[in-house]
């Protein structure tokens, strides 16, 4: 487990406390959030970001609308949740984790006769903590299965963005399988993309590592083919928001880049997806819808302005990584090979 909590439920509070990212590496502080804005709003300005973060992150956000409901009435505090759902799918639209969670708790709250409005909320909050357990479970078997992929004694990664304890609960994805292999015994180096333009490579990734005492260098987006040039990398690793039914995956922008980059190089490009990111009702990435943020990302920096005041920006938040660029998708329940399609589905039915 991580010395921090990215996320944490305050039962004395009723209330979901959040690790800042925005603040890192430079402040390790917390937010609460005892509303659903709140949590919508913690959602959207990235104090929590990382699809399974924002998932198990939602759930809670339902346990805070239940408690916040003052009525003891079921239906009072089924109102309230449903009003929540709403507001919280508004939040972030590409990560499927959000939804799935969401759907996951009314479905587990279903399952469970309640005769009292407290019985109600403690069974949200029981759905919560079980979402939270199976997180860091999913991620731990997730970096299993990867090591059939390792090589004997060594292992150079290329790793984008951050897919670590602090976009999980804990233990991560992509970087749960550089943690595994690391602390198999391979002797790991990784050569950490900066990811502009929030930073969350040279900010949080390095920021883990460093915590987790593995090698590791710093390298700006563009360098990555020089890097595969140069130094003998042997795989590529990145979480993803989300896995349509044909192996497409929309992740942070860059990603597309990388793997690009990686064919061209011979590289193998792996994508590190809990089940819950493979949305099967998605035939390809054409029907991912492709968040955009604001302007300001771009132009400013730790409060600098680095292009212009008055130039045009477009600012999508994540690409899609067509499905023929990546060499497999690591899941919780084994490595998936093309034919994706048929594969995925496989392992999400297991």
């Amino acid at each position: 487990m991580a010395a921090y909590k990215t996320i944490e439920w305050l039962d004395a509070g009723k209330a979901v406390r959040l690790l800042d990212q925005s603040l890192l590496p430079r402040q390790v502080a917390y937010a609460t959030c005892s509303d659903v804005a709140g949590v919508a709003e913690a959602i959207r300005n990235m104090t929590v970001r990382g699809a399974p973060a924002i998932g198990v992150t939602a759930a809670y956000g339902l346990v805070v609308a239940a408690y916040r409901e003052s009525s003891d009435e079921i239906a009072d505090i089924h109102r309230a949740v449903q009003e929540a759902i709403e507001v919280l799918k508004a939040s972030r639209p590409t990560a499927v984790n959000l939804f799935w969670a969401l759907d996951e708790m009314v479905a587990g709250v279903n399952r469970i006769s309640v005769d009292s409005g407290e019985e109600y909320r403690n069974a949200l909050l029981s759905c919560a903590h079980q979402m939270a357990k199976d997180d860091i479970n999913i991620n731990r078997a997730l970096g299993q299965a990867a090591m059939e992929l390792m090589p004997a004694e060594k292992v150079t990664f290329i790793h984008h963005c951050n897919t670590g304890s602090l976009a999980t609960v804990d233990f991560g994805t992509a970087l749960g399988v550089i943690r595994t292999a690391h602390e198999a015994g391979l002797k790991v180096h990784v050569f950490v993309d900066e990811t502009r333009p929030r930073l969350q490579g040279a900010r949080l990734t390095c920021w883990e590592l460093e915590n987790q005492g593995i090698s590791h260098q710093l390298i700006v987006d563009g360098a990555s083919s020089q890097v595969m040039k140069t130094f003998a990398v042997d795989m590529c690793v990145v979480g993803v928001d989300r896995v349509a039914a044909n192996g497409d995956v929309a992740n942070k922008i860059g990603t597309c880049n990388l793997a690009i980059v990686a064919r061209a190089h011979g590289v193998p490009f792996y994508a590190c997806a809990p089940l819950s990111s493979v949305d099967l009702a998605t035939r390809s990435g054409t029907g991912i819808t492709i968040e955009e943020r604001d302007p300001a990302e771009v132009k400013i920096i730790n409060g600098g302005w680095v292009a212009p005041r008055d130039v045009e920006v477009y600012n999508p938040a994540f690409d899609i990584t067509p499905a023929e660029f990546i060499t497999a998708i690591v899941t919780e329940n084994g490595v998936a090979y093309p034919p994706f399609a048929e594969n995925l589905r496989r392992l999400k039915e297991q």
